[in-house]
């Protein structure tokens, strides 16, 4: 079972470990190091003081050990990104979907956003399914620049609140 927790200091050398191996292979292609994890945990603790809130980030663990890290970052005054990286020996367990499933539910619930975005990189279709069980419907294609200038086109989904 999972668990949605804030972030504490102490979860730098976890956060680490996550952004790490195969599961930064479709993100930035690069590992943080452990400055970086310390940096990406005090932005997000910053960021749960802002007036109005604009980005929301927990960690997701499953018997009390850091295993990812879920967020939400508001657009528009009614719109967010959902987005979601998760240690890659913890593939295959349904803990994303899980972990979505439950950060919908908060957005739609505790927050004035009706709409919520996601996407993922062509190569990481397990990620496409997550956000489809979550409730995402696919809507189209987005092309990003990777980091060599290279356009790839992002599968995009879409979630309304109804």
């Amino acid at each position: 079972m999972v668990t949605l927790r804030d972030l504490t200091p102490d979860d730098a050398p976890a956060l680490q470990r996550i952004y790490s191996g195969a599961s930064i292979r479709c993100t930035t292609g690069r590992a943080l190091t452990l400055g970086e994890a310390q940096d990406k945990i005090r932005t997000a603790l910053a960021r749960a003081a802002d007036k109005p809130r604009q980005q929301w980030t927990w960690g997701i663990t499953v018997e009390g050990e850091l295993i990812g890290r879920i967020a939400l970052r508001r657009r528009t005054p009614a719109m967010a990104t959902l987005s979601y990286i998760l240690r890659e020996d913890t593939w295959g367990n349904g803990y994303a979907t899980e972990a979505a499933e439950r950060v919908v539910r908060l957005a739609f619930t505790t927050t004035d956003l009706n709409r919520l975005e996601a996407m993922h990189h062509p190569a990481n279709p397990a990620s496409g399914r997550v956000l489809t069980k979550a409730g995402f419907t696919r809507t189209g294609t987005s092309h990003r620049r990777a980091g060599d200038g290279i356009a790839v086109p992002y599968q995009v989904y879409v979630m309304q609140n109804r």
